[in-house]
């Protein structure tokens, strides 16, 4: 009995050490590898976004607005993740759908309008097209009022203040991101510059103040971000205003970039040329007396889009970093630490968006009030023609259109008398 039991200790003995033998060592990182790790998973992915980004900027206008897009939804998905979980626990009836379905009627109503802009020729030639064209507004709203009734449908005796926290929570995440986002697809459709100046010197201001924080930091900028310096702030303020020159010469440089879409089928290979902004034209400044003396010279020659990028500059390093903080904070209230892992080494959409809303909707009212030369586009005229003017005016309009060409050389004689005699 005593060697059957030493035999059976050998053998467990033989079969834990075989085990041990099979099971690879647990690799245990210490904290300098972890940190390590995560910088390269970091700058691996930086380069790939680079990557895409790069891919869908040279693909034009349609495919950068899709971009913009998808990110809204992301970023929505991620923000009403917060508040989705806690409905299902609490087993409240199509809250995650009717979160959807007011995103749905949110985009259609700001995004919608822009697309049809430039689907004249298809709106005019179909009566179905034409009625959503021309009802778009009332539609959109009408569509939001059916699932607001339907909210109130669902109402669960209990959780009335969970629900209508949830539901102020929606609004808010589609006034602070889908809003906002389209925004910056307006200012995509004004010319992509104005979609790439804000956003690049978001990024740069964000090197900057963590460059400038690691080497000068002392003094704590907020209680929300406490690794946020205030010389780190100043000092990206400072290499912000200085690269924003840069960045605006580099971009100015193309027509691509600085013509606003007249198409949505315009690539990097393939775009039309455009009489320039006057912001993208050299102006001459005049130097007071005592700069003129000293630099030996009266005047200075350079495009006023320097200015104005400077001036988004200094919108970008001293108020977007507020939209981060506001991230910031709010990943607080709920204890998490980033809003998604949907881009590794990063976190979610909305951890490397949150400034970006922000800049935009600014760049966006910026334009329009400082910048923009004209805001009656080919578009817009030929949508007031349609809605405001009866049958008989539109006809009118076109007789003195076409005399117009007439008179400037480009419609002769024949061609002119054959179009009268078809529309009288």
């Amino acid at each position: 009995m005593s060697e059957k039991k030493e035999q059976s200790s050998k053998n467990s003995k033989a079969q834990d050490e075989l085990k041990h033998e099979k099971t690879p060592p647990k690799i245990v990182y210490n904290d300098h590898e972890k940190k390590k790790q995560a910088l390269v998973t970091r700058t691996v992915w930086s380069l790939v976004m680079l990557f895409v980004f790069l891919v869908v900027l040279a693909s034009g206008h349609l495919p950068l607005i899709g971009f913009v897009i998808l990110c809204q939804i992301l970023t929505f998905k991620e923000i009403i993740a917060l508040t989705s979980e806690p409905a299902r626990d609490k087993n409240i009836p199509w809250n995650k759908t009717l979160n959807w379905y007011f995103l749905c009627c949110t985009v259609y109503y700001y995004d919608g309008e822009s697309v049809f802009d430039f689907l004249q020729d298809e709106i005019l030639s179909s009566n179905a097209l034409f009625f959503f064209y021309k009802n778009h507004k009332f539609i959109a709203y009408s569509l939001y009022i059916a699932g607001f009734i339907f909210f109130v449908f669902t109402l669960k005796k209990g959780f009335y203040k969970f629900q209508f926290a949830s539901l102020c929570a929606t609004h808010m995440t589609l006034l602070l991101v889908v809003f906002q986002s389209h925004l910056i697809i307006e200012n995509i459709l004004n010319g992509i510059i104005w979609l790439l100046i804000p956003a690049s010197l978001v990024i740069v201001n964000d090197i900057f103040a963590y460059l400038c924080g690691i080497t000068f930091g002392r003094t704590q900028l907020i209680e929300i971000s406490p690794k946020k310096t205030v010389e780190g702030f100043i000092g990206a303020w400072i290499c912000t205003g200085l690269a924003a020159v840069l960045v605006a010469w580099l971009l100015s440089q193309s027509d691509y970039l600085i013509c606003p879409a007249t198409n949505l089928s315009t690539t990097i290979y393939n775009y039309p040329h455009c009489e320039p902004n006057p912001v993208f034209i050299p102006q001459i400044y005049q130097l007071p007396d005592n700069i003129a003396e000293y630099l030996g010279q009266s005047a200075v020659t350079f495009k006023p889009l320097y200015l104005h990028s400077a001036v988004i500059a200094t919108f970008a390093s001293l108020i977007a970093p507020f939209g981060g903080f506001f991230a910031s904070g709010l990943k607080r209230a709920f204890g998490i630490k980033d809003f998604g892992d949907t881009i590794p080494g990063h976190g979610g959409i909305t951890d490397r968006f949150d400034c970006q809303f922000l800049m935009g909707s600014f760049s966006y009212l910026y334009f329009q009030t400082f910048i923009s030369s004209s805001n009656l586009g080919l578009q817009k005229v030929l949508q007031m023609a349609v809605f405001n003017l009866t049958t008989g005016q539109i006809i009118q309009l076109t007789k003195a259109l076409l005399k117009y060409l007439h008179t400037s050389g480009n419609l002769n004689d024949e061609k002119l008398h054959a179009i009268l005699e078809i529309l009288n």
